[in-house]
């Protein structure tokens, strides 16, 4: 039985390259969601004009990896307390949030953001410093383009890759060794 979670947390290059060192994971597509305009385009969400955040669609085993492993890599793979940037990506497109399916998945995803503050040891809020992890009800999610999906392991010389997309990737194989591909 698959389970599938929608998250944004900065560029989702590196949300991409950093599930696929999990073990357990099935898929990761690159896309974006949270937004007004049908089947944006990269461009257009780049602008920060349509609302979408870039996120990432996992698929992965419970069986294997928990869910609440895969929420908590969520939180070690980007800062939650960056409110609309990560790094020197900025705007809403690179906004922390969790998009929930149902209620369910609202309840695991609050519960994660509780985890999260304990450990960032910030409150959750709404301004920059705090946990800003927004949870929003998951809308339409557009695949971003082809050139996005398994953006790293395509270009893993490239300049983002190493300098912001590495550093992510090692932390969450160093920190959740036990599923580390």
């Amino acid at each position: 039985m698959t389970e599938t979670f929608v998250v944004a947390g900065g560029c989702f290059w590196c949300l991409d390259a950093a599930y696929r060192a999990l073990r357990g994971v099935e898929s990761v597509v690159s896309g974006y969601t949270g937004g007004q305009r049908p089947h944006p385009t990269y461009e257009q969400v780049c602008t920060g004009a349509t609302g979408h955040a870039e996120a990432v669609k996992i698929s992965f085993d419970p069986e294997v990896i928990a869910p609440d492993v895969i929420l908590d890599a969520f939180f070690t793979m980007h800062d939650p307390r960056q409110l609309n940037h990560q790094g020197a990506d900025r705007g809403t497109q690179y906004r922390s949030a969790m998009f929930y399916a149902d209620e369910e998945q609202k309840a695991l995803f609050a519960a994660a953001r509780e985890r999260a503050a304990e450990i960032w040891d910030a409150p959750i809020g709404e301004e920059e410093g705090t946990i800003v992890t927004r949870l929003e009800p998951l809308g339409e999610f557009y695949d971003a383009e082809d050139y996005h999906q398994d953006f790293f392991a395509k270009n893993p010389t490239q300049g983002y890759c190493l300098a912001v997309a590495v550093p992510k990737v090692n932390k969450v194989r160093a920190r959740f060794a036990e599923y580390a591909v």
